[in-house]
């Protein structure tokens, strides 16, 4: 593959090993407009190999490179084009985290090398520059081809692998790598860990238990006509209701509640006193909003608060019809 600029200048090696920081050696260190031809040539090999390969974007790119932990192995031929040196292909490798399957169809999980793009160009293919830059990542990294994974491979580089490599039995996976025997049984059992067995699904709860607290202060922090039943602000009127719809039942007769005498209101003072007005208006304050409560919701006066009015003087039945009508005026 030609460019429009000297190819010997940007990589001085045969072999050029990239990075994040798309530095090939020493010339283009510090260099922005070398750094930019480098970059060029990425990009132009990741369209090829997206094109190769039949895929709908490229890979490989110089800002993909910037922002992944990856390498790139870069081979060119500095005797063509005049001496300006053409580039052959690319290979580029990372580390993955995978979760794979085993012959038993165990899942394990692994960080291998991966092989994440491999391209020579079209008219320099079966020469032998694939095979010479393969051999120079293995090794660059150690490493024997059984132990990595491949990414997504094509036909031309899965008969590449059995041809120079003999790796033709593949272990199926669910996902786009592909691994051969041997892959399990060499590595090193830290490189291996096997993933916890799943837990079995318990109940399916509606919600969660911050989302079901969160409902319950929300409830708690409601009026009383919205409030829940166990909130303490309907709990009296609740036992008041359960009281008074006993004594209503049709089958027993509403039960007289005998007054109490509180401290320092004397039967035998008389009606036109202050203190015994105060008592008796004290009285019917409390039976009065009982029976605002009981009809708050209703257009006519329930069995409840028949009882209630029964109860009351003569002198006061009005007032607490009156009361019951208007609730809010007397709260």
């Amino acid at each position: 593959m030609e460019f429009p600029f000297d190819i010997n200048q940007l990589f001085s090696e045969r072999i050029s090993v990239l990075d994040q920081t798309l530095v090939a050696g020493r010339k283009s260190a510090g260099r922005p407009d070398l750094q930019a031809h480098i970059a060029t040539v990425i990009d132009e090999l990741g369209r090829a190999s997206a094109k190769a390969q039949q895929l709908t974007a490229p890979i490989t790119s110089a800002s993909k490179l910037q922002t992944q932990k990856h390498q790139l192995y870069l081979l060119k031929n500095g005797e063509s084009s005049g001496g300006r040196g053409v580039v052959v292909g690319f290979l580029k490798v990372g580390y993955k985290k995978l979760f794979l399957l085993d012959r038993q169809g165990v899942h394990v999980e692994a960080e291998p090398l991966c092989v994440l793009d491999f391209y020579i160009a079209e008219n320099l293919q079966r020469n032998g520059y694939g095979l010479e830059l393969f051999n120079f990542m293995l090794q660059h990294k150690n490493l024997e081809p059984v132990l990595m994974a491949y990414d997504r491979p094509s036909p031309k580089f899965l008969s590449f692998l059995a041809k120079h490599y003999c790796l033709t039995q593949s272990v199926p996976q669910v996902n786009n790598f592909v691994v051969f025997e041997g892959f399990f049984l060499n590595r090193a059992a830290a490189q291996l860990r096997k993933v916890p067995p799943k837990k079995p699904d318990g109940e399916i709860k509606p919600y969660s238990l911050m989302e079901r607290e969160a409902v319950r202060q929300e409830q708690k922090s409601l009026p009383w006509p919205f409030a829940p039943p166990h909130s303490p602000q309907r709990s009296v009127a609740s036992q008041w209701s359960k009281s008074l719809s006993v004594g209503c039942s049709p089958s027993r007769a509403p039960p007289r509640v005998t007054p109490t005498s509180s401290p320092g209101c004397n039967r035998n003072q008389s009606p036109q006193s202050p203190l015994s007005d105060r008592c008796r208006a004290r009285r019917t304050s409390s039976q009065q909003g009982l029976v605002a409560r009981c009809n708050l919701y209703s257009r006519h006066m329930d069995t409840r608060a028949v009882g209630l009015l029964h109860r009351c003087s003569p002198g006061t039945g009005l007032s607490c019809f009156h009361l019951s009508l208007h609730p809010r005026r007397t709260a």
